[in-house]
């Protein structure tokens, strides 16, 4: 296919090097694949290189302690990737004696693993014939051969992954997948693509019929959800109360107790909440202060949050850890924790 020849001319020229490029260690590959799921390259790279550093063996991996692999990981977000990466790297050295295993179906039944990953490290680790398909991929091929259809859709992802497959090619598909992801992330940019300057100008269906707006397909925006979430940074015996989340997009990540409300609050309606009674056994307490609004995006919502500095006479309800403050960068939290610590509101 003269598409797939273009490609592979363009990426020998424009290839980024990368430290998981040319390698078949299908563990750093693996690594380097779910770090880059919702990540660019740039920042995922030092990610990269520091969990390799630390575990540089998938035993490594499945022997560390979660709380440390959740805290190499904070910053990143998506912190589901880090739990099901530590709950695979398990699962290999347990089921499959410390080796990835070789075939599509094996690895995609792997926690944290789709279609998407399970086809790189199948291409790139094992050279088997499964084809990438991202977003990046889907832009490509959207423009180039003019496919107009929302990827998200049931036909959608039938014919991109029917096209996809075309496009491969089946002796060197560890080639090809670098080429176009390499292409997607480079030449055909979702905005200011470079078409002026493209090897695929002369035939791209998006570029001739000045449809590069156009293609791929948009899905239709969810409304982002805005919550509003008052954490009470509460001091009891010079040290501070914190809990580990069990559930929700920041399990297993520390944060102060908080009490959620429907918009933001001032502190007479925040004392006298049920939720606030239900942490503090006495009102012996004093409010020292009140942060700042923090807005803090993520893909389906909105959380603005304040941090109410608390000082307890008395011992709270709620089962709480207390740490010292200083002890507290130590702990794996949220990057809006992150954030706050960053202020230095509590020295």
């Amino acid at each position: 296919m003269v598409f797939s020849k273009k490609l592979v001319d363009w990426y020998k020229v424009n290839k980024r090097d990368l430290p998981w490029r040319d390698i078949s260690n299908a563990y750093r590959i693996w690594i380097s694949e779910i770090i880059l799921q919702q990540t660019k390259v740039s920042q995922g790279l030092p990610y990269y290189l520091k969990f390799i550093d630390t575990f540089p063996k998938v035993a490594d991996l499945a022997n560390a302690n979660l709380d440390n692999v959740m805290k190499i990981w904070q910053g990143l977000g998506y912190y589901s990737r880090a739990r099901n990466m530590h709950t695979t790297a398990k699962i290999i050295v347990n089921d499959y004696n410390g080796e990835f295993p070789n075939d599509y179906t094996q690895i995609l039944a792997l926690p944290g693993i789709g279609p998407y990953t399970a086809a790189a490290i199948s291409s790139f680790a094992f050279n088997l014939p499964h084809a990438v398909v991202d977003g990046n991929v889907v832009r490509v091929l959207s423009r180039v051969f003019g496919l107009n259809l929302d990827f998200n859709s049931k036909i959608g992802k039938e014919k991109f992954y029917e096209l996809a497959d075309k496009c491969l090619i089946k002796n060197n598909p560890s080639l090809y997948n670098s080429a176009i992801m390499d292409f997607g992330s480079i030449q055909c940019l979702y905005k200011s693509p470079n078409c002026y300057n493209c090897p695929m100008q002369d035939f791209c269906f998006a570029f001739n019929k000045n449809l590069i707006n156009k293609l791929p397909k948009k899905s239709k925006k969810v409304k982002k959800k805005i919550k509003f979430i008052n954490f009470l940074v509460v001091d009891f015996n010079d040290r501070v109360a914190v809990l580990k989340k069990n559930s929700g997009i920041w399990k297993d990540m520390y944060e102060f107790p908080s009490i959620e409300t429907k918009k933001e609050v001032d502190l007479d309606s925040l004392t006298n909440s049920d939720n606030w009674d239900s942490i503090f056994k006495y009102r012996d307490f004093d409010i020292l202060n009140v942060s700042k609004s923090y807005t803090h995006q993520l893909t389906h919502q909105k959380i603005i949050a304040k941090f109410w500095h608390i000082s307890s006479k008395s011992d709270l309800k709620k089962n709480l850890d207390f740490v010292k403050k200083s002890n507290l960068n130590s702990l794996p939290m949220s990057r809006l924790m992150e954030k706050f610590l960053e202020s230095n509101y509590l020295k």
